[in-house]
């Protein structure tokens, strides 16, 4: 019995499972049942056995067998294999016939691979949650420690319920993903523990592992309980593990004064009940390929699962949400003292303002909102809006700036002063592009806004002066210009705001300071994948934000000069940041009888940071992947536009009906990687920012709320529209 897709052929020799390529052995299951009890002891036994039967069935394989225990506990198991394009796809059946003294169960998909036994001869791929072997992550992450039997996580903490290993030396990848995107939502009466019995939970983990032939389980202070099992060690392997499990994990010992030597550690188990006809039913598929390298391999291997597993989009009028978006804003920006802006942070249902200061970027987009107010107040003839926009710009002109150049971040209207907050590039960036938004703005219209354009000519100044022999800069400075963070990684973050003041003023200077960064970020964020520290609140760690001020740096560079390099350099950092993006979805229960995720999906929300929670900061990039698919042709940017323009919308009153003090509020992040959201249940400016601002340059460029819409214009047009920088600030100040 054999199988065969793209020149690999699976085949069943003793009951057991290999994958060939060209006669070469790639992946070996000598036992493919494989069983993991929960004992009256409460410690996990695993048990592994070859089929007994296999035949054929249609275009399918059926391998069944019979796992007895001594404890008297008995599984039957039916796999069918079947080749896929691009793999192979395992759906397996399994019955209890009976039960012994057992508490729980699990059972598990393997396919041990025999390049090399050592982990570190693989790079790892999980979206949003491992990149090659997590060397940008925390120390709390997965894989950072590379000694551990087992590195499994639930797949809900995946953008996409997606593992791959590949081989550094060969290129040769397997990739294990969910069949289909049918989670249910476990039992909410009960709390995760260290080995839960839960029959509601159809959720797996997927990972790698290599066990030595013991058990594995952890006490609550950490150390770990092991028998010898007098089992045969199957080697490392690629796993999907049903129900799911998560470990092994470092854990913070509270109970440091104890005298033993192990670091403590977490491994959490999910079980089956061992009941007398009770059933598990799932499919993964094995997807298989070789790669010139990681990059590639990530590309591929996402897009493959994403085409199969991708939520529906979301039906959202989008011109309607871009109106209550600046309604919003509006709304909430007032005077305080003497600067105008909006409040930090808001609780939901009834925007009860829970904390008052202004932030130049990041989560409090000042500048940016200021920005919007006044395109928006000019374009619709609404002159309090227009005034407001105006006024917010005007404050920060007048009072950020700083003696050396370097604009102040954080300000405190109780103060009546700025608060000691780092001067970081990625929140300058934020500012002080949106000021220079502002000012062009303004001038398109006669208003000469001579202090808005001086703010930005001393910004980009600094900038130059600033910038490191090498092209880069440093991620946080202190006020007098010295570093206060060392980490370069935040660099490309200016790249565009220097590309587009020297379109204003013509100074070579700029261009050659953005090139430089250019050259920089594409050796070692693109190239080195080292894509870290973008959002100001969290560690320099790796995480989606400094991935996407890598896309919009490049693409900036490539508008500008049209090399090619700067091309590919948008593309890798576009292929990296989406697979942040939950683009499936499962059910998430809430605790709170007001909030979309009760009626809409969590798909278009987007991971942090690895090991963090999700937000909508994705929608910030629908406008530049639609722009990213006109230069590219590539039709997958225009569906993944399309899916950040309307899915993202789904944490958000869209229409109002939700209750919310106003349609088109969201909450500013969550975690629900275990079906219960857990949130501030709060919104921030930037959360109404990221979806008002790339709203708006579609219209500005393209003249449509929907990216549909813009799909309706004859190319030719699409195209000249696109070259956006072909009359962007033209004339010198």
């Amino acid at each position: 019995m054999r199988l065969e897709t793209g020149g690999y052929v699976l085949s069943f020799p003793d009951g057991g499972v290999e994958v060939r390529k060209q006669d070469r052995l790639l992946y070996l299951t000598r036992r493919p049942m494989f069983v993991t009890v929960k004992t009256a002891f409460a410690v996990s036994e695993f048990h592994d056995a070859a089929y007994d039967d296999i035949a054929a069935a249609g275009d399918a394989v059926e391998a069944r067998g019979t796992i007895a225990l001594p404890s008297g506990s008995e599984f039957a198991f039916t796999d069918a294999y079947e080749a896929v394009d691009g793999g192979f796809r395992v759906s397996r059946t399994v019955e209890v016939l009976s039960a012994g003294d057992d508490l729980g169960f699990s059972t598990t998909i393997s396919f041990g691979v025999t390049e090399s036994e050592n982990v570190r001869d693989y790079n790892c791929f999980a979206p949003g949650f491992w990149y090659r072997q997590n060397e940008f992550a925390p120390d709390s992450a997965m894989g950072k420690d590379l000694d551990n039997e087992y590195f499994w996580a639930m797949e809900t903490r995946y953008a996409l319920p997606l593992f791959a290993m590949q081989s550094i030396a060969s290129g040769e990848t397997a990739a294990l993903s969910r069949w289909a995107a049918d989670v249910t939502l476990p039992n909410t009466e009960i709390v995760r523990s260290e080995n839960l019995t839960d029959p509601a939970c159809t959720v797996g983990a997927i990972g790698m592992s290599r066990p030595t032939g013991k058990t594995l389980n952890y006490m609550y202070y950490g150390y770990g309980i092991r028998k010898e099992l007098g089992a045969e060690a199957a080697g490392l392997s690629i796993d999907y593990v049903y129900p799911g499990a998560e470990g092994q994990l470092p854990v913070h010992n509270p109970y440091a004064g104890l005298d033993y030597s192990e670091k403590p550690k977490a491994f959490q188990r999910l079980n089956h009940p061992v009941a007398v006809g009770f059933t598990q039913r799932y499919a993964v598929a094995l997807t298989l390929d070789r790669y010139d390298g990681f990059q590639p391999m990530m590309r591929d291997v996402w897009r493959r699962t994403y085409s199969r597993l991708r939520d529906a989009l979301f039906d959202v009028d989008n011109e309607r949400h871009f109106h209550n978006g600046i309604a919003i804003l509006n709304r909430y920006t007032r005077q305080y003292g003497d600067a105008l802006g909006l409040p930090f942070a808001c609780q939901l249902p009834d925007m009860d303002v829970s904390s008052v200061s202004f932030q130049f970027g990041f989560v409090g987009q000042q500048p940016g909102i200021g920005y919007q107010l006044l395109r928006y107040g000019d374009r619709e003839n609404d002159p309090e809006t227009f005034a407001k926009g105006v006024g917010v710009i005007d404050f920060w002109a007048r009072s950020a700036l700083t003696e050396s150049g370097l604009p102040r971040m954080c300000y405190n209207p109780t103060l009546g002063g700025f608060e000691p907050y780092p001067h970081y590039i990625r929140m300058l960036a934020d500012g002080v592009e949106a000021i220079l938004d502002a000012y062009l703005d303004l001038r398109g219209i006669g208003d000469e806004r001579a202090d808005w354009y001086e703010f930005c000519r001393r910004t980009a100044d600094w900038l130059v002066g600033a910038q490191n022999e090498d092209g880069s800069f440093y991620r946080a400075y202190h006020a007098d210009g010295s570093i206060r963070m060392d980490s370069k990684s935040n660099t490309p973050s200016v790249i565009r705001f220097l590309v587009q003041f020297f379109l204003v003023t013509g100074d070579p200077r700029y261009r050659d300071a953005a090139v430089r960064a250019g050259e920089w970020s594409f050796d070692n964020n693109y190239r080195n994948l080292e894509y870290r520290g973008g959002t100001c609140d969290n560690a320099d760690i790796q995480d989606k934000e400094a991935g996407i001020y890598a896309l919009f740096g490049f693409l900036a560079l490539y508008d500008l000069t049209g090399d090619d390099r700067w091309l590919e350099g948008a593309i890798g950092a576009a292929d990296y940041t989406e697979t942040w993006t939950y683009a499936w979805s499962f059910p998430v229960r809430t605790i709170w009888p007001k909030h979309p995720f009760n009626r809409y999906s969590i798909s278009g929300q987007s991971i942090i940071t690895i090991g963090g929670g999700a937000d909508v900061y994705m929608a910030a990039c629908s406008y530049t992947y639609y722009r990213l698919y006109l230069i590219t042709g590539d039709g997958h940017y225009l569906d993944f536009a399309e899916f950040l323009h309307n899915n993202t919308r789904q944490s958000t009153d869209v229409d109002g009906s939700i209750g919310y003090a106003m349609p088109g509020l969201g909450h500013e992040s969550g975690n629900f990687a275990s079906q219960t959201l857990q949130s501030h249940y709060h919104w921030l400016p930037w959360c109404t920012f990221v979806e008002v601002d790339p709203a708006s340059r579609l219209y500005d460029t393209f003249g449509v709320y929907e990216i549909a819409d813009a799909q309706r214009l004859p190319p030719d047009e699409r195209e000249k529209r696109n070259r956006i920088y072909d009359s962007f600030g033209l004339g010198v100040a």
